[in-house]
């Protein structure tokens, strides 16, 4: 991989919308590359009389943009940062006008018309990355930080910003070159013994290493449930009080609470926070037999939501038996990470709980009035632990794409096959072949060693203006 040589002396300019679609009160127009100056110039007048090309970077000037005619378009403000000193480490303007889609669109074509061209889906972070501002792990990071959807989320996502999984990645590349180097010395000036020793050493440090990898992978379940949401199904029979669950965690409103069997028919959706964890949350229709053609359609997602879901929480009614449907929703639970809710505690019990726990011994219970929103704080409390029992060693180095933790197992397999050769006493040739293949799969996470298109396929997921 290159990296620039001259920051923003090279190659196209590029330009794109870097707000949201829509009507705001603020619109960015932003345009990166050699040319981003002198076509801000053509367009916008400042009401000092100041040209951007002799205003000092990062100084915000007041004006208007005009068209070639001459006629104004809005008013705005407008910043440009020299390179090496903007987020792209090429010269970057970013025109700031009201967020209306006509205007927006008005300056982005503008800006086409004087020689920039329509930037690509995370372009701007992409040259950013090319000219050796950020690591791709850390680029990765900015599009976890624009969706995050808990603060728990935001600060692993901008710890990876700030260089958090590069810290860990690159001293592992550094101890395997290191290993590298000193087995290829013993090949190439082999002397009595020295081999032996130097793979027994080997091996020691390989090992070490196979322990942070192991803990990366460890963590990465919490990770992708941060960046991802955990994705929660709520079954059960119908009337078992789901929906006033759902609203519950919601704090609103959201699903229709009859006494009416078979209210909900379809999924309702919806992300909640919980102890700083993001549960997409999902509402399904009460699993009984029903003879409604629409109804069986909602039964039947609820069936396949109890089996893709990363949690179940499974329903009963503590005030009334125990019947055959309920039979059929424990059935559901089984291999499954779930919670037994006993719901409308504030009435009297209906059944035995301990032949239930005795029964069921693998699964969190939990004693809730969905209506009157008791033992609730327990059961946010349990789901935080389930979350983050798998691996918190580390907040600020949680791996959060499944690409990344795919390449840290590849590099574990390599390691442990460098270690397999080790004990079948093959010479030190055989093991740098896996060595050198764990150093570059951990290279690809940082964009060492990852391929071009590898690069563009991670940038292609990014919104246009970023």
């Amino acid at each position: 991989m290159t990296t620039a040589d001259n920051f923003g002396g090279e190659g196209d300019t590029i330009s794109a919308i870097a707000t949201a679609v829509g009507e705001a009160g603020i619109g960015i127009v932003r345009l990166s590359g050699a040319l981003a100056v002198a076509i801000a110039d053509k367009i916008f007048v400042a009401a000092s009389g100041l040209r951007l090309a002799e205003t000092p970077s990062h100084r915000a000037l007041y004006g208007h943009i005009k068209d070639l005619t001459g006629s104004i378009i809005d008013e705005c403000l407008v910043i440009s940062m020299r390179a090496p000193h903007s987020y792209t480490r090429e010269d970057v303007v970013e025109i700031q006008s009201h967020g209306g889609r006509v205007v927006m669109g008005r300056i982005l074509a503008l800006t086409y018309e004087l020689g920039a061209r329509p930037a690509q889906r995370g372009e701007f972070t992409k040259r950013a990355f090319l000219n050796g501002r950020l690591d791709l792990s850390a680029a990765e990071a900015v599009m976890d930080l624009i969706s995050a959807k808990t603060e728990a989320a935001r600060q692993v996502a901008v710890k990876q910003l700030t260089g958090g999984l590069r810290r860990k990645i690159e001293p592992l590349r550094d101890e395997l070159l290191a290993m590298l180097a000193h087995l290829e010395a013993t090949i190439d000036f082999p002397e009595d013994d020295i081999e032996a020793a130097t793979l027994e050493a080997v091996a020691e440090k390989i090992n070490k290493s196979l322990a942070v990898i192991q803990e990366l992978i460890t963590g990465a379940s919490t990770g992708r449930i941060l960046r991802e949401g955990l994705k929660t199904a709520i079954i059960g029979k119908p009337n078992v009080g789901k929906s006033s669950l759902l609203n519950a965690l919601l704090a609103e409103e959201r699903a229709i609470v009859t006494d009416i069997p078979g209210t909900t028919r379809d999924t309702i959706e919806e992300y909640a926070e919980v102890e700083g964890v993001p549960l997409l949350l999902i509402d399904t229709a009460g699993i009984r037999e029903a003879e409604d053609g629409a109804e069986k359609l909602g039964i039947e997602r609820a069936r396949r939501w109890a089996t893709a879901a990363d949690l179940v929480l499974a329903v009963f009614d503590h005030s009334k038996p125990l019947t055959a449907e309920d039979e059929a929703i424990f059935a559901l639970l089984k291999g499954k990470t779930a919670f037994i809710l006993l719901n409308k505690s504030d009435l009297a019990p209906a059944f035995d709980l301990s032949p239930l726990q005795s029964r069921f011994s693998s699964y969190k219970f939990c004693s809730i009035s969905a209506k009157r929103e008791q033992g609730l704080t327990e059961l946010k409390a349990a789901i935080a632990g389930l979350t983050y029992t798998a691996g918190e060693t580390d907040r600020e180095v949680l791996v959060t794409k499944e690409e990344q933790l795919n390449l840290l197992r590849e590099a574990a397999s390599h390691l442990r096959g460098a270690l397999t050769t080790i004990e079948g006493g093959l010479s030190a040739d055989f093991v740098t072949i896996d060595l050198k293949s764990a150093w570059e799969k951990l290279g690809e996470i940082t964009g060492d060693t990852a391929t071009e298109d590898i690069i563009d396929e991670i940038f292609a997921r990014f919104c246009i203006g970023k």
